[in-house]
């Protein structure tokens, strides 16, 4: 994922800076103080780290060369189509679709994009930038919406696997966080190659339109600017929204392009005729607006966004942005506490303190179950449950982060986790102890907490430890990576020793398949996660999304969540 204007431009989620360190109380100091700042200070998460030592700046180096080589991948794949088939784009004067992206946003806001590095290295017939599709969360007339964008100058924008699912995933939060969708159209539909891995199946092609009944339905409004080809099955796409726009001249709409129409009915007609702005505008009535062009169609899609009646509330949980401060410790010192040999631990305080507003965390049950980390903080302003790995979880772990859960869940607080886990203790002893029912009450409370729920991975995320810690599969409203972040059902090397005790040998190929299987960017090219982050955006990554889960017409009510059994 990445930021567009990201690392130069202010995220605009609050004004005011904390305190310097130097202004910080004791503990003896507090008896003096009014209980609102007892409170803050007793919950000031202090700092060990040591920014001149030479384990920081190993982990720092190590850090900052894998984030300069996924910086360069994301800058690659977010270019798009080879230039061939960009200058090809723009001879035709139509705007490249960052370029659309960046023209419909409100000026000064930040594009939260989704999955930059969907399609790297999946497709070894082709190169497919990006998937083929940009997607992400953008404020348009003062309104967060999701914006789904087609890039014709890859494959001509058709639909590869990867694309489907990645148009999919956007309508998913969307849906999730109830925000109305903005498509972008300009496609040439399935790509025809992999037609059998994008056609029949439930996640296949057909489900973009399935969804797009089912969020119409919701109160979710849909608004399609068509500014290039729509054809076959796509042309739902703008049938199927609120308000249809189309460029003259430009977009076309039609179940069968001019070929296929002469071929099954012998009829010769050009695309202008058969499916043209002029005649979708003022004959079929499939499109709402007719532009000049493309920059004209976007002044009209944020026309179409002003008049939604779309209210600009704010969630209960939300105070006003004033009223939260900056850590009191750098963010960018997470280069150095973060590190690239998951051997070490990452000691998960420090980065909670570089995250949470005011540096402050309200720790819960700290000295139970202590190789979980749990307690309350805010991140700009919104009140969140955070829940940490600072170890393996063992049967206390697994207890103390359902309980937590619990409680979040009661009040309607979001929750984050931060993961970097090898799994729950295994053994004799832990199996007497019940691991398998204590895991199951953590599993049971992640799946079932009806609150919004983020997700970053931050070192690893093996086994059943992923599901405990919210991973893909448990729903998160988004979740994201580290670039130094490992995901697996378990390392090489456990793999090796499990291949041993079967009587298999675990040969050096299979061994560095799995090493390439568990890295970020392979996780990310599938869309096993909403993209990686560098280690210091994290907060701002997590304000974002809890921007984007607050901004839509959600209630996040204390008390919804219903559980069921837990095996005592």
């Amino acid at each position: 994922m990445s930021l567009c204007r990201s690392s130069q431009q202010a995220l605009r989620l609050g004004r005011r800076r904390a305190p310097p360190p130097s202004q910080r109380l004791p503990i003896r100091a507090m008896a003096g103080l009014t209980p609102p700042h007892q409170a803050a200070a007793i919950s000031r998460l202090q700092t060990n780290v040591d920014p001149s030592s030479d384990e920081y700046r190993e982990n720092e180096r190590q850090m900052g060369e894998v984030t300069a080589r996924l910086a360069e991948l994301t800058r690659k794949m977010q270019r798009g189509g080879p230039d061939k088939a960009r200058e090809k784009h723009l001879a035709r004067k139509k705007m490249l679709p960052r370029h659309r992206i960046t023209a419909l946003i409100d000026p000064g806001t930040t594009f939260m994009e989704l999955s930059p590095m969907a399609g790297y290295e999946l497709y070894p017939e082709a190169d497919v930038p990006a998937g083929g599709i940009i997607t992400g969360v953008g404020v348009v007339e003062g309104v967060r919406c999701v914006i789904v964008a087609n890039d014709s100058t890859v494959k001509g924008g058709t639909y590869y696997p990867i694309t489907v699912k990645k148009h999919l995933r956007a309508q998913a939060v969307a849906q999730e966080n109830k925000l109305p969708c903005i498509y972008l159209v300009d496609s040439g539909g399935a790509n025809l190659p992999h037609q059998s891995d994008v056609f029949p199946d439930r996640d296949h092609f057909g489900r973009i339109f399935y969804n797009q009944a089912r969020m119409s339905s919701q109160g979710i409004p849909q608004i399609a600017v068509v500014m290039g080809p729509c054809t076959a099955g796509g042309a739902y796409v703008p049938a199927m929204s609120d308000e249809s726009i189309i460029v003259g001249e430009q977009g076309h709409i039609f179940l069968a392009g001019p070929p296929l129409v002469k071929a099954a009915t012998g009829e010769v007609v050009s695309a202008e005729e058969l499916g043209g702005g002029k005649m979708h505008s003022s004959v079929s009535g499939v499109t709402d607006y007719l532009a000049v062009d493309d920059a004209h169609a976007i002044v009209l899609a944020r026309r179409s966004i002003s008049n939604l009646n779309w209210p600009a509330r704010s969630a209960p949980t939300q105070p006003p942005a004033s009223t939260f401060s900056e850590p009191l410790h750098d963010p960018d010192e997470l280069m150095g506490i973060a590190t690239t040999n998951l051997r070490k631990p990452i000691p998960i305080r420090e980065v909670i303190a570089r995250v949470v507003d005011g540096s402050e965390f309200s720790e819960f049950k700290r000295d139970f179950g202590a190789t979980l980390v749990t307690g309350f903080a805010s991140i700009y302003g919104h009140k969140v449950g955070i829940v940490a790995n600072d170890g393996i979880l063992f049967a206390s772990s697994a207890v103390k982060g359902a309980h937590f859960i619990e409680l979040c869940s009661q009040r309607g607080i979001p929750l984050v986790f931060l993961q970097n886990i090898s799994g729950f203790m295994v053994g004799t002893a832990s199996e007497r102890d019940g691991i398998a029912k204590h895991g199951a009450k953590l599993v049971a409370a992640v799946a079932c907490a009806d609150v919004p729920k983020f997700t970053v991975v931050v070192g690893g995320s093996y086994g059943a430890g992923n599901y405990g810690m919210c991973g893909r599969a448990y729903g998160p409203r988004f979740l994201w990576m580290w670039p130094n972040a490992r995901v697996g059902v378990m390392g090489s090397d456990q793999l090796a020793a499990v291949m041993e005790t079967v009587g298999q040998k675990a040969d050096p190929e299979l061994r560095a398949r799995i090493d390439r299987e568990t890295e970020a960017t392979f996780s990310s090219a599938r869309l096993w996660d909403d993209g990686i982050i560098p280690p210091q955006h994290t907060r701002r990554y997590l304000g974002l999304g809890l921007q984007a889960a607050m901004g839509g017409r959600n209630e996040v009510r204390a008390g919804d969540t219903k559980f069921g059994v837990f095996r005592m």
